[in-house]
């Protein structure tokens, strides 16, 4: 016997596999929204992108394009705060390893 739940529709509602886009593409796509003829709406639904994901890449090249709002991180920044994070993260795991193992050692000496 066939699972009724089988044949159900797909749900609109949920979302799609996250999908990646290089810079190049961002940079393009951009650049569409800023030679006026489209809204920036208009430029995501033809290209089947997220208007959010589209405002976003707008919003980023102008920051990185001109200083946008004091507060806001260029793109290079937020790469150098990724990198930075990730090398704290590993040298903490370091500490804390070296940590155990001398605990370990002096307790082994004694």
């Amino acid at each position: 016997k066939e699972c009724p739940m089988s044949r159900s529709k797909p749900n609109p509602k949920m979302r799609r596999a996250r999908r990646r886009f290089t810079p190049e593409f961002k940079a393009d796509v951009v650049r569409l929204c800023r030679a006026g003829g489209e809204s920036i709406a208009d430029v995501a639904r033809r290209l089947d992108l997220t208007e959010t994901a589209v405002r976003a890449w707008v919003k980023q090249a102008e920051v990185d394009d001109v200083g946008g709002t004091p507060d806001a991180l260029t793109t290079k920044e937020r790469e150098e705060l990724v990198r930075l994070r990730r090398e704290l993260k590993r040298v903490t795991e370091e500490r804390d390893i070296l940590k155990k193992a001398t605990a370990f050692f002096a307790k082994e000496s004694s």
